[in-house]
């Protein structure tokens, strides 16, 4: 059996080194790069890996289309540049896709990393996501932000985690809040919804309670409750700048 593996990229340079060398058992690796001013490109090439340079930004969930079209092999891998393909989760990919009674899709779970330590509660653990699956058989949503695969049929599940680097930092926290609220935002605006002052409370109080309370986010303690924090910001703002957009298409300021 064979196996591409495909990811997206923007300035990756931080990442991107330790991801590819994770996943080189890989057939084929397919980087879609973002026109990186760093050195994401030649890292890539440096693995031998088949880059593809957009000249446009149309959202997650296209961008990861144009690298799954891009991939030959029998079997896909999609990975994110702050990720890494542990020794036992290659094991059993390798497992997986040499067996004829297989699924045409698998859900890997995820140990994510905030800001100093690996998550264990707060909806971040074990965090499952569709991404190894049979060519020709999942797409990617088009989402602009927060996209999904797409897979025909049942999804599997293995065993053995990723590790996921999502934030190293909280510069990086505030950075992600402001792009994603802004992406989530658009994404709403373009399909008819409208927001409010009202909303935006109350969806970021819902994001807070959801992720410490019901998500048990205050067994990670006080790392627990600032990412609580976080996704309450991240969903206020998406809610703000949806209330800007409306009122800026109706002509109120």
């Amino acid at each position: 059996m064979s196996l591409s593996v495909i990811l997206i990229t923007k300035n990756e340079e931080a990442n991107l080194k330790e991801c590819l060398e994770s996943v080189s058992f890989a057939n084929e690796i397919i980087v879609v790069d973002s026109q990186s001013n760093d050195k994401t490109q030649e890292i890539a090439q440096s693995f031998g890996a088949k880059l593809e340079i957009t000249s446009d930004w149309p959202g997650f969930g296209p961008q990861k289309n144009r690298a799954l079209n891009l991939a030959t092999q029998e079997w896909v891998l999609s990975i994110d540049a702050d990720e890494r393909v542990t020794p036992a989760l290659k094991k059993e990919i390798l497992a997986v896709i040499s067996s004829k009674d297989t699924a045409n899709c698998y859900a890997i779970p995820r140990s994510s990393w905030y800001c100093g330590r690996f998550m264990k509660h707060s909806g971040w653990y074990p965090d499952y996501v569709d991404r190894l699956f049979k060519r020709g058989t999942a797409k990617f949503s088009d989402h602009l932000v927060h996209e999904r695969l797409l897979p025909d049929g049942s999804v599997a599940k293995l065993k053995n985690h990723f590790l996921h680097y999502s934030y190293r930092n909280f510069e990086q926290v505030l950075k992600k809040v402001d792009s994603y609220s802004t992406a989530s935002a658009t994404q709403a605006f373009n399909k008819g919804k409208r927001g409010g002052f009202g909303q935006a409370f109350l969806h970021g109080f819902w994001a807070f309670f959801r992720t410490y309370v019901l998500r048990r986010g205050f067994l990670d303690g006080k790392y627990g409750l600032a990412l609580a924090i976080s996704n309450a910001a991240t969903s206020y703002y998406k809610y703000i700048k949806l209330w800007q957009l409306s009122n800026q298409s109706s002509g109120r300021q």
